[in-house]
């Protein structure tokens, strides 16, 4: 069996747990992220929240709109907004059909993840979404509750 090697630059910073369960992802992109310098330092710190924020393209650009980067105590001279729009980096092809997704079809661009890749640089992987009603929920949530079931029934058995 091969050794699967950890990379100490790869960490996850925060993620947005309730997305899959508000809406049904069919998609999903990674981009960059415009940050200030205190801001990649608070990032290795903890705090960061995605969980209320949301992306949309306004003017050509791809914006994240409030997110929240906690502030860095030693940052003096330069300190960040910790709620302000932070711009996305992606391809123009990847915009065209985020605009195209959302103003055409009426889909969501949700954040999901916000982490470190493997060189170091933070990303943030975006999901094209579609809101789930409740009763998509419920039935998510029936399935979910189903395969536990299941699981607990095999390892009885077994």
């Amino acid at each position: 069996m091969a050794k699967q090697k950890i990379d100490p630059n790869y960490k996850v910073i925060a993620e947005n747990r309730r997305a899959r369960f508000d809406y049904a992802i069919e998609d999903d992109v990674e981009c960059g992220i415009v940050l200030e310098g205190s801001e990649v330092k608070a990032l290795r710190g903890s705090g960061t929240n995605i969980a209320d924020s949301y992306a949309a393209v306004e003017n050509g650009e791809l914006w994240l709109v409030n997110s929240y980067i906690p502030p860095y105590g030693q940052a003096k001279m330069f300190r960040h907004e910790e709620r302000r729009r932070r711009k996305l980096l992606v391809s123009r092809k990847q915009l065209a059909d985020f605009w195209n997704a959302t103003q055409r079809k009426g889909m969501t661009l949700v954040p999901l993840v916000l982490y470190f890749n493997h060189k170091g640089i933070a990303k943030m992987k975006l999901g094209i979404a579609k809101g789930k009603k409740i009763h998509d929920k419920r039935e998510t949530e029936a399935k979910r509750d189903w395969n536990r079931q299941k699981q607990r029934l095999l390892k009885e058995n077994s």
